[in-house]
């Protein structure tokens, strides 16, 4: 059997040559791709000056690319995608049922009104295409300007979607892309370039874009790109290990923006125990929460704080709330949560454990490695909850808010809540914890943040800009700095 191939695709050429071997992650499919030794010194951009192709486009060229690029990357008619998807299937972490849902939003992706939308929310036109006056009060006057920058994106392979708003990001901010392709996810960011060079082979967007699998940590490859000279910002997705070894690189002049590791969780008033009616409706929002996607998401839900207000027999109510959220899952639709692919046997283990704790923990499901609800009798998370996964959560009882905040750190990315006023006590007081997103519960997995607005505690579009000044002081007198 001949292993499929992942291939580069620089600056408008796609790259099929000297080809070498990589193991699939955790005994996955095993694939090609062209030894990145060979061409790395072809992944920068020659010169900095380099990116001037990029200011002859106004917005509307932008627009129009990204427009007829969304409409060639339908999955039923895009040849590159469609073989993309299929090598997905044995390398993705998620069964085929969730590959296909991450493949089937590609045409709307590049939407005119949604990306113009983007770049107004997340940095401002005006900025993006010429320079912003301000007066001072002593009479200067700056102004602003938002540049590109050249850039290297190592991107996660939760999900295919990662390059193309990888791509969206870049292209709004006029900067220069290279996608480091993980090994999870080899083939979709290529499938993108491989698109976009059979439709513009010649725009500097597509000049603009080159993507590349090597192996993380290839010195080789890495000592030579990860310099000043070459890129201004590394733009990481990953786990603690992939954005600890980043670091050792980051020097004045290359700046690291960290996406980095995260974990969400669910905030729940004591309204969700006063009835049946409530409990249920709490139950099949955690469910979209926990379940969705299959909980391979940042966003996804993994712990469940319970407020159990003045009920006394809150932990029994819980509990009740937690078998509701069990069956609601179960009874998603096959193309929004599965049976998992391969249960965790380190997180079964773990589970079934807690099976035999009975005095302290009571597990719903998870038998048949489907997910299971573990519930918590006193006000304290399990010690694995950080790799709770495959529709796996815990059901926390807590008195007071002060309980909640115990379990929120610098890790903690996305809190669903419910009921709505719940978040008035909330959310003045989280983001000192670390806390980074307030939602309604059963809208975690909602992606407008991860493209137009705040995501991981900052906005990244902003950051892979480059901020500059012109200050102009005709007529102010006395510039002295100690006057």
């Amino acid at each position: 059997m001949i292993n499929p191939v992942a291939h580069a695709v620089i600056r408008g050429e796609v790259v099929d040559s000297d080809l070498i071997e990589y193991p699939g992650r955790a005994g996955g499919l095993t694939f090609m791709a062209p030894d990145p030794r060979k061409f790395v010194d072809r992944l920068p951009l020659a010169s900095p000056g380099d990116m001037a192709d990029l200011y002859d486009l106004s917005f509307d060229d932008i627009l129009d690319y990204l427009e007829e690029l969304g409409k060639r990357l339908d999955i039923n008619s895009n040849e590159h995608m469609q073989q993309a998807r299929e090598l997905t299937y044995d390398v993705a972490p998620v069964p085929r049922e969730l590959v296909d849902l991450g493949y089937s939003g590609f045409t709307t992706f590049f939407e005119r009104d949604k990306v113009r939308q983007v770049a107004e929310k997340s940095v401002g036109l005006d900025y993006l295409e010429g320079w912003v006056e301000h007066r001072l009060i002593d009479g200067v006057i700056i102004k602003v300007r938002a540049f590109g920058s050249r850039g290297v994106h190592i991107v996660a392979g939760n999900g295919p979607g990662l390059g193309l708003l990888t791509l969206l990001r870049s292209a709004i901010s006029r900067s220069d892309c290279i996608i480091k392709a993980p090994s999870n996810d080899p083939f979709t960011s290529a499938a993108l370039g491989k698109t976009m060079c059979e439709m513009a082979p010649d725009h500097p967007l597509t000049k603009h874009f080159a993507v590349a699998y090597w192996q993380g940590g290839d010195a080789a490859v890495e000592e030579k790109l990860f310099q000043p000279h070459n890129v201004e910002k590394i733009i990481a997705w990953g786990g603690f290990a992939g954005i600890k070894h980043v670091t050792k690189y980051i020097q004045p002049g290359l700046e690291l923006i960290s996406l980095d590791p995260k974990t969400s969780i669910s905030v729940v008033g004591p309204e969700a125990l006063d009835d049946e009616q409530q409990m249920k409706e709490a139950a099949s929002r955690l469910a979209i929460d926990i379940g969705g996607a299959n909980q391979a998401g940042c966003a996804s839900s993994r712990v469940t704080y319970v407020l159990t207000g003045s009920h006394q027999d809150g932990v029994e109510r819980m509990t009740e709330l937690a078998k509701h959220t069990y069956d609601a899952i179960m009874e998603l639709p096959s193309t929004f949560s599965v049976m998992p692919k391969s249960y965790d046997k380190e997180l079964k283990s773990h589970v079934d454990a807690l099976r035999l704790d009975d005095d302290w923990y009571e597990v719903i499901g998870g038998e048949r490695g489907e997910g299971a609800m573990i519930v918590s009798k006193l006000p304290r998370k399990v010690d694995f909850a950080a790799y709770l996964a495959d529709r796996t959560a815990n059901f926390v009882p807590c008195e007071t808010i002060d309980d909640v905040l115990l379990g929120i750190d610098a890790y903690t990315q996305t809190i669903g809540v419910w009921p709505e006023s719940l978040k008035a006590q909330l959310q003045d007081v989280v983001p000192f914890y670390g806390a980074q997103r307030l939602v309604t519960l059963g809208n975690a997995l909602y992606n407008g943040p991860l493209i137009g607005l705040a995501h991981d505690g900052m906005e990244p579009v902003r950051r892979m800009c480059k901020w500059i000044a012109n200050e102009v002081s005709e007529g102010i007198t006395d510039t002295s700095p100690l006057s």
